[in-house]
């Protein structure tokens, strides 16, 4: 079994943008720059076999080039934090795309995350981080704004988990976007 999500990979000069933003939250996990990037769809654990298809059936998904851009922060968690995250604005390519990806892997018997698409970047996870400095960092990097860029592919990660250490996210496809 393999762990798989796919996901659209952030330019580098984007996540340069971003670490500064990684301040100002005692007992936050920052994530590191080579984990940022926009989920497009969570699989989970899938045999080799079905991760094969999985690859085959998603490059075969006809989507164009568009432009992403991150306004603003927020966090997941109503009343008890559990992530941090810099927001990625929506649009219809976006939403397109990934309605595309979940819903081929559903067509699979891979079935994805259940949790409505969100486009985001996950900067930190928080465990027992109280909410009102999550509040505060939230409020400082409000007006954070980044890009435009523009998607120009995107990939099926394998998240591989590694004893006592953060997993490593390994690029094992990639789907350019015409």
């Amino acid at each position: 079994m393999i762990r798989l999500f796919a996901g659209l990979p952030v330019p580098e000069d984007v996540i340069d943008r971003l670490e500064p933003l990684q301040t100002g939250l005692d007992g936050a996990r920052w994530r590191e720059r080579h984990h940022f990037h926009i989920t497009l769809g969570y699989f989970g654990d899938v045999h080799e076999p079905e991760a094969e298809e999985l690859d085959a059936a998603i490059g075969d998904i006809p989507a164009r080039q568009f432009d992403l851009e991150i306004e603003g922060v927020g966090w997941f968690g109503r009343k008890e934090p559990g992530l941090a995250y810099a927001t990625v604005k929506r649009s219809p390519a976006l939403e397109a795309l990934a309605q595309a990806v979940r819903k081929t892997a559903t067509r699979l018997g891979i079935a994805p995350d259940a949790k409505p698409f969100r486009p985001h970047i996950t900067l930190a996870y928080l465990n027992n981080v109280p909410l009102e400095p999550v509040r505060a960092w939230s409020e400082r990097w409000q007006v954070f704004h980044a890009g435009p860029w523009t998607a120009d592919r995107f990939h099926l990660y394998e998240s591989i988990g590694l004893d006592g250490k953060k997993s490593v996210y390994d690029a094992v496809a990639e789907y350019p976007l015409g």
